[in-house]
């Protein structure tokens, strides 16, 4: 098995044959990201390989950046700015801007311009029938104004075309004969979902993942196949489950996020091998540092995210906050004279300042290699050299006034921080308690700075698992192939509503057989989504009996709407009639996942450090810190506080008042410590 993990900087490869892990990082080339791809899969080798599995932020980075297609959008005459309004939402620490403006809004940076939103001349009502008829000659005269404009691809949403999707087929007709064969997306095929602006929005962004990935995905598949790969090729979706690359690209606008949600599936994977259910899980990287929550071993998936705020996409994905602190967070003064860490980062180029590449700010990196917890020598696995003289000048170049140690020390506490907040925010959105919880930490500087935030944020432990740096790939390899279908259609929920629902259920099922061919034999799982009546957000998934749907059948989808809403809100109305809202269908094929090979308990003589380090600026003492090296541990090894321990991409850091443990599977599992005692 293979896993690839594309990110704006690396390319992270990972192979799995007989139980032993091999890995491969290689720089993504911007213009060029199969090749990238095919150079990491070669130098692993791919003869052999059954499946290869792929995510990636090449589309979501596409979409942050604006690099992206010229795409036209069609829609109901009138409506053109619905892409625009947006759902008229202002983040909180903006409600008292008046000079706030949504990212994505005609004042900032449109994704698709309004000259190219052009309005067609119809009208379904919301019962499905026909109010307007489509006027082709209106609709031929506008697609000839886009291709005046050279555009790459249509996306059409026609107002309640989810209901009856007839007219956006027809001008699917009427694009390819006025534009010729370019790739277009309808909203009543990728996302057959009621309200209007998520369903346009995820249209649009479905339009330019059809231009983004598609000629990619064959270069992909073709690349790989000429390297000896004669296997499967899966693309990830958004709750990091598996998709063959085919149907992927029939509806890609599900794999924009799969990237960080590879490392919650691989946290929850990896959580279940070691006996730990209820995970927080913090990805740290470069830019930022995403975290996700592990509830009973099952990642918690929503039905729409926001690419950017009220930029929303209708597809199941894991719920994962990103924020902007990493190792490469900016450390900055601002106008008020306080040290401030991040959202900046200085990226892969030109980098940290000890990085000597042309970076002059300093960083969270910076402060981690004048600490003494960086080995200038050999980091990224001896690939680089850190340089501490350019990152001691970077922060005596900070116009403050204050001494070079406490710049650093203040710096390095505010850049935790920030981390711990996001944490706390997390936790209070999913009403967790923090102590019933253990922090996942990867990333390539996930262990380095996770484990210092146990005395802040005070969660059960710290688990490093094995090769953090590469984790999200290996969640790749942790995930099953997975088919799911939805359609909207608001009804009371009712015994004379059974037929209806029913038909809906049946339509679905049969187009999902389809699909999936010879696994006719898959069981399919019911859910639907639903509201009181008068309300207007969803409790999602409730559970939908199997069989032939009766009276009977729909009590029981009643009563456990109202289970379910009482588990997710604390209460109950049982006296409110219930309306069903979107109805969904699911199916899972399990597949071969990674295993981690059991560590070999010690024999003989103890494990010795490899070393010791001065730490400096992280406390009100230096102290001394024992090295060792992640391939000496065992079993069983008990490590106590402060300790650096070392491996080819990561480098994990205890405090002294931290005990580590090293378990079956190879993982780390730290404690903060009382007197000695592990708490």
């Amino acid at each position: 098995m293979m896993a690839v993990d594309v990110g704006g900087t690396f390319t992270d490869v990972v192979s799995v044959s007989g139980g032993v892990i091999r890995t491969a990082k290689v720089s993504t080339r911007a213009g060029d990201v199969d090749a990238g791809v095919i150079e990491g899969a070669a130098e692993l080798g791919l003869a052999g390989v059954s499946v290869f599995n792929h995510a990636s932020t090449h589309g979501l980075n596409a979409i942050i950046t604006r690099a992206l297609p010229k795409v036209g959008f069609l829609t109901t005459l009138g409506h053109r700015d619905m892409l625009d309004a947006g759902r008229c939402w202002r983040p909180a620490a903006a409600l008292t801007d008046p000079s706030w403006r949504r990212s994505f809004g005609d004042a900032a940076r449109p994704l698709v311009r309004r000259y190219l939103r052009r309005g067609i001349r119809e009208r379904v009502k919301s019962d499905g029938s026909v109010f307007t008829p489509l006027d082709e000659a209106h609709a031929r005269a506008e697609l000839r104004v886009l291709a005046q404009c050279g555009v790459q691809g249509v996306a059409i949403c026609l107002l309640n075309a989810y209901i009856n999707g007839a007219h956006e087929r027809r001008l699917r007709e009427l694009v390819c004969e006025e534009l010729g064969a370019i790739p277009c997306s309808l909203s009543s095929e990728i996302s057959p979902l009621a309200k209007e602006y998520a369903r346009a929005s995820t249209t649009v962004v479905d339009a330019f993942m059809k231009i983004i990935y598609g000629d990619y995905a064959r270069r992909l598949d073709a690349g790989l196949r000429a390297e000896g790969f004669s296997g499967q090729l899966n693309f990830a979706d958004c709750t990091a489950n598996l998709i063959p690359a085919d149907d992927a690209m029939e509806a890609p606008f599900r794999v924009v996020f799969a990237g960080p949600a590879a490392g919650t599936m691989g946290s929850a994977h990896f959580g279940r091998l070691i006996d730990e259910p209820n995970l927080l899980c913090a990805d740290v990287g470069g830019t930022s540092c995403d975290i996700s929550v592990v509830i009973a071993g099952q990642p918690f998936v929503n039905t729409t995210f926001e690419l950017e705020h009220d930029l929303v996409v209708n597809a199941l994905s894991n719920d994962i906050s990103s924020i902007g602190a990493g190792g490469g967070s900016l450390v900055a003064i601002s106008p008020s004279g306080d040290i401030t860490v991040g959202p900046g980062s200085a990226g892969a180029v030109p980098g940290p300042a000890c990085y000597g590449r042309g970076g002059t700010k300093p960083t969270m990196t910076d402060i981690c290699l004048l600490a003494g917890l960086l080995d200038p020598d050999g980091f990224a696995g001896g690939k680089m050299k850190l340089d501490p003289a350019l990152a001691r000048r970077a922060f005596e170049a900070l116009d403050t006034p204050l001494s070079f140690e406490h710049r650093v020390r203040y710096a390095w506490d505010i850049g935790l921080n920030n981390i711990a907040e996001g944490i706390f925010n997390i936790a209070i959105k999913h009403g967790i308690d923090l102590r019933d919880y253990s922090l996942m930490a990867f990333g390539a500087a996930g262990p380095l700075l996770l484990p210092a935030l146990a005395d802040l944020i005070h969660v059960k432990c710290v688990i490093v698992p094995p090769h953090p740096g590469l984790f999200s790939a290996l969640g790749l390899l942790s995930a099953d192939q997975a088919y799911s279908m939805s359609r909207s259609a608001y009804t009371i929920l009712s015994p004379a509503a059974a037929p209806g629902i029913a038909r809906i259920y049946a339509d679905m099922e049969a187009r999902l057989r389809r699909r999936l061919g010879e696994r006719a034999d898959i069981g399919i799982v019911r859910s639907f989504d639903g509201q009181l009546m008068g309300q207007t957000w969803e409790t999602p998934f409730v559970p939908v009996p199997a069989g032939e749907l009766t009276g009977a059948s729909i009590e029981t989808m009643i009563a456990n709407f109202h289970a379910a809403y009482a588990a997710r809100n604390g209460n109950r109305f049982e006296a409110i009639p219930v309306q069903g809202v979107t109805y969904r269908l699911s199916a899972v094929l399990r597949t071969e996942k990674v295993t981690y090979a059991a560590l070999p308990e010690r024999s003989g003589s103890p494990l010795e450090p490899i070393g010791t380090s001065v730490l400096r600026f992280l406390g009100d003492t230096e102290e001394t810190a024992r090295i060792y090296s992640r391939d000496d541990l065992r079993a069983g090894d008990v490590i106590a506080g402060p300790a650096i321990i070392r491996e080819g991409l990561s480098t994990t850091y205890m405090t002294r008042n931290q005990t580590g443990r090293v378990v079956r599977h190879g993982a780390i599992v730290i404690r903060r410590t009382r007197q000695g005692v592990p708490a």
